[in-house]
């Protein structure tokens, strides 16, 4: 992209939103990232009134220009537009993200949905009082969900990562989210058995399934994503087994995995102890979820 750097009124804002458009043509949404990163640079990432002013004819100074050059160049070899912009939209919220941390989902806005769905007929309307965990939590997208929608609950996240403490202590420590920098298989030990529900999106994928998508294969981070052995199963089994300790009785554990693991995460949480089993799926019907729930002790005889 060059602008006529000798037009004293700069240049169009369309103009240069086409031609991003076309240096972003490698990308999944080019278009969209375009407008996103003119957004995030020039009108405090309101997309609705960068499109305004492109067909309101503003114009852009040179310097202008050649700083959103800068920003599309990064975007053309493939570096995450979350971790340009600083932000990534996650159910109503915009959670800070960068390098180090793992760029949440839309998918996992259905492992939310299904929580919220069957906390909210356990939740005591006067107090609220459900204490919920978010194991393996990464940015502290699901926890940070869960509190803003049930802002009464005792809600905790655990996260073992050096990188990406700092993003997940933004995004949570606002909420009043109890944030444990620790192992997730073994954190929070002085709780064993209260929580009424255990949420997780843990790494799952298979070390041979490598993403296919630049942005993840080589920006969001390994121990994020690779689940141990063949099957990327190993970190799933640990995390189910440990939710079934941290759960009262009748207490709810929904994780995600790969949409070619149900089968085996079904096995898994009935091997564990987990009943009333079943999976979530997502809009293109793959299964991305699954839920159990603990126990509860059988009612004496009388």
């Amino acid at each position: 992209m060059k602008v006529n750097v000798h037009d004293p009124r700069g240049e169009e804002l369309a103009q240069v939103l086409t031609r991003a458009t076309a240096a972003l043509a490698q990308v999944p949404s080019p278009r969209v990232d375009a407008e996103l990163l003119a957004a995030h640079l020039l009108y405090d990432g309101s997309r609705s009134r960068l499109q305004h002013a492109a067909l309101m004819g503003e114009r852009l100074t040179p310097g202008q220009v050649a700083e959103y050059e800068a920003l599309v160049a990064r975007r053309g070899c493939r570096e995450p537009l979350q971790h340009i912009t600083g932000s990534a939209p996650f159910y109503r919220l915009e959670l800070a993200v960068g390098p180090g941390v793992f760029v949440p989902r839309p998918e996992t806005e259905l492992l939310v949905e299904e929580a919220l769905k069957v906390l909210a007929a356990r939740t005591d309307p006067a107090t609220g009082a459900l204490r919920i965990v978010d194991l393996c939590t990464g940015s502290g997208a699901i926890a940070a969900a869960i509190k803003s929608e049930l802002p009464n609950a005792q809600v905790f996240a655990v996260e073992l990562s050096e990188d990406a403490i700092p993003y997940t202590r933004k995004n949570l420590e606002p909420l009043g989210v109890n944030l444990v920098q620790g192992d997730a298989l073994t954190a929070l030990p002085e709780l064993t058995g209260t929580f009424d529900a255990v949420l997780s999106n843990p790494p799952y994928i298979p070390p041979a399934n490598v993403p296919a998508d630049p942005e993840a294969a080589l920006h969001d981070p390994d121990m994020a994503l690779y689940g141990g052995g063949e099957d990327g199963m190993q970190m799933p089994s640990a995390i189910a087994a440990r939710a079934f300790e941290l759960l009262a009785p009748g207490g709810l554990f929904i994780m995600e995995h790969d949409d070619t693991q149900e089968e085996a995460v079904a096995k898994l949480l009935a091997r564990v102890g987990f009943e009333g089993c079943y999976p979530v799926r997502d809009l293109n019907n793959r299964p991305r979820h699954s839920v159990g729930y603990k126990p509860r002790p059988l009612e004496p005889l009388d």
